[in-house]
């Protein structure tokens, strides 16, 4: 690996070399010191989407896809040999991006702060590849307006901004940012900074990871940095290293076997979304409940387990599918049933040296499944309780069913009370009442911010309740 002390990469169409970069310098303070200010600081957590660029990306059949993420929550060591896109790379006030102008001629901006990172989102949006007008899922136009979640506005209020998305045409064959759909991107390049205040190694394959991890087993690995970036930039945490794995090619694998489904641990969220498609009911169900685009467009299921959160939506959904881990290291490669790799409160039994290379699902998988999170807000928001369900009948009587929970101890947990007062009986009201009882005393909730223990305990009642009463109801509709 060459010993950098700067990171090459690509702005705005011009090749530039940042100089003299911390391990810890975001994309986003980077920018502006260069001038690029319209990519702005709202909340330095990934909630807000002002500070919204454009990533190039790889997409499945070789092209370029444009991404937008959280540039307060990219490392700039993790962008090296890419190419990003800000908002002042779109267009210019004398030749308006077909974005920037129907938000401008339809009142979709006022203070401004927030409009650089809309405009960066419907750009990304924009672009889509698969949009196409007439799409019944769809605006008018094929746009997706949940493409912007993630981004704020606290003046204009949202009704102009929609109308602006929805006045978007497909972009002309001429738009050069079109053509580069049919282009490959420059990719990810192995890198590595030396700085007083730590080193930051993006390695190029996983041997080399491995051999850095080993070397500093204390070391923080990262992967979208949607957790990470939060910690660096609200709490200033530093690591003396960080290893960045999310561009490794073996955790950016899909396979599909007769025995399982193999996610790799370095695909970001919305590529497992695209490339799984309807393969996995309970996980096209979750995905759009994880946070909004713009994290998505970062998110790995490594990085979601890795962090071992009692709160993270991935476990519950995972242990409802009765998913494993894949963990490698210098010894080889292990798997880990997800229901045994949670050893505490933020820990795992990962041992010194290993990484999540991936998640492996086994197949066939339960007919009949349901997600349900519990929050303040429908999306983007921290769930107080999730619960994760796959059920498999046999007749009327449930020969399986599993149920993942979130929210409700010091790590997530299976809902066995409930699972084992259903196996072998009859689904009916009855049953499930009775095992709805019992799933309301499962784990130790606690009182917080979010929600009190007992309206947690009522919570897991409840939607053992809807997910029968739900499932039952499409079922009857499909016996019609």
């Amino acid at each position: 690996m060459p010993n950098l002390h700067a990171v090459e990469l690509t702005i705005n169409g011009r090749h530039q070399t940042a100089q003299n970069v911390r391990p810890h310098t975001t994309l986003l303070n980077w920018l502006r010191d260069q001038g690029l200010t319209g990519c702005k600081e709202g909340c330095a957590e990934g909630e807000c989407g002002a500070c919204a660029v454009l990533v190039a990306r790889p997409q499945e059949d070789g092209g370029t896809r444009l991404e937008s993420v959280n540039a307060c929550l990219v490392l700039m060591g993790s962008l090296a040999g890419q190419e990003v896109v800000t908002a002042e790379g779109l267009g210019r006030p004398d030749a308006l991006h077909p974005v920037q102008h129907e938000l401008a001629v339809r009142g979709g901006s006022q203070c401004g702060y927030c409009t650089p990172g809309f405009v960066v989102s419907m750009a990304a949006e924009y672009y889509r590849p698969e949009r196409v007008e007439g799409d019944p899922h769809h605006g008018p136009n094929g746009f997706d307006i949940h493409a912007l979640s993630g981004n704020l506005c606290r003046c204009t209020g949202y009704r102009p901004i929609q109308d602006a998305a929805y006045a978007l045409a497909l972009p002309p064959e001429a738009d050069a940012l079109a053509q580069r759909r049919t282009q490959a991107p420059p990719l990810p390049q192995p890198t590595y900074l030396s700085t007083p205040d730590g080193d930051f190694h993006r390695p190029g394959t996983l041997a080399e990871a491995l051999a850095v991890l080993t070397a500093h087993p204390d070391a923080k690995v990262l992967a979208g940095g949607t957790d990470w970036g939060v910690e660096v930039n609200l709490r200033h945490a530093r690591a003396g290293v960080t290893i960045a794995v999310d561009g490794l090619p073996e955790l950016r694998t899909l396979t599909v076997t007769d025995h399982f489904i193999e996610l790799g641990a370095g695909l970001n969220l919305s590529e497992l979304e695209r490339r799984l498609g309807d393969q996995i009911p309970l996980l096209r169900e979750w995905f759009p409940h994880f946070a909004s685009r713009l994290i998505r467009n970062s998110a790995t299921l490594g990085g979601n387990l890795g962090t071992a959160s009692p709160i993270g939506d991935s476990p519950p959904v995972l242990l409802a599918l009765e998913a494993g881990v894949v963990l490698v290291g210098p010894q080889g490669e292990r798997d880990v049933p997800l229901a045994d790799y949670f050893a505490g409160y933020r820990q795992t039994v990962r041992q010194s040296g290993e990484l999540i290379r991936a998640v492996r699902i086994p197949l066939p998988l339960a007919p009949v499944t349901g997600f349900y999170k519990v929050a303040k807000r429908r999306f983007d928001d921290i769930s107080s309780v999730a619960v994760g369900i796959a059920l498999e009948l046999e007749g009327q009587t449930v020969q399986r069913i599993r149920i993942g929970l979130g929210g409700v101890a010091a790590t997530p947990i299976r809902g066995l009370k409930a699972e084992a007062a259903l196996t072998g009986q009859v689904w009916n009201e009855q049953n499930v009442r009775r095992a709805a009882q019992l799933l309301a005393t499962e784990g130790t909730p606690l009182d917080d911010h979010r929600a009190s223990g007992a309206y947690r305990a009522a919570m897991l009642e409840q939607t053992l309740l809807k997910f029968y009463f739900e499932r039952t109801e499409q079922r009857q509709e499909v016996l019609v």
